[in-house]
C-alpha cells in the first residue's frame, strides 16, 4: 500500500509532514542498516518524525495559544531536522541527490510552518 498526499483532504501541512516522516524513517533504516550510522541517524529520526507528531497534537489544542505552541514546536523540530540533514551530508552519510531531495522537503515544511506560526501569532495578538 502506498500512501499519497491527498490535496483535497484540506490539510496539506499534515499530509506533507506525514510523508516527510515516512521518508525520514526510511532514511534511518538505510543509515543504520547499510551505513552502520546510529548517532546522527537517531537524531534526524527523532526530530524529523516529531514535526508531524506535534502537528497532530495541535489538532487537539485546547486554545489558540496552545495550538500556536504546538506549531512553534513543529517549526523548531523542522529547523533541527534541517541541521541534522546538513550534517549527514557534510559527513558523507548522504549523497548529494539524497540530501537535496530530503532537504528541499524539509525547507518547504519550514516555510509552511513559519507562515502558520506567523498567522497564529497575529490572530492571538488581535484576539481572534
Amino acid at each position: 500500500m502506498k500512501y499519497e498526499v491527498k490535496e483535497s483532504s484540506g490539510n496539506l501541512m499534515m499530509e506533507k509532514s506525514f510523508l516527510f516522516a515516512l521518508r525520514i524513517v526510511k532514511l534511518y533504516q538505510h543509515l543504520s542498516e547499510k551505513k552502520k550510522e546510529y548517532v546522527l541517524s537517531k537524531q534526524v529520526l527523532r526530530s524529523g518524525t516529531s514535526i508531524g507528531a506535534n502537528l497532530e497534537e495541535s489538532r487537539g489544542a485546547q486554545s489558540s495559544p496552545d495550538f500556536q505552541a504546538k506549531i512553534s514546536i513543529a517549526y523548531k523540530e523542522a529547523r533541527e531536522t534541517s541541521y541534522w540533514l546538513r550534517l549527514l551530508f557534510a559527513s558523507k552519510n548522504l549523497t548529494e541527490r539524497q540530501f537535496n531531495s530530503l532537504h528541499t522537503d524539509c525547507e518547504e515544511l519550514i516555510r509552511i510552518l513559519g507562515s502558520a506560526q506567523l498567522t497564529m501569532r497575529t490572530k492571538i495578538q488581535k484576539g481572534l
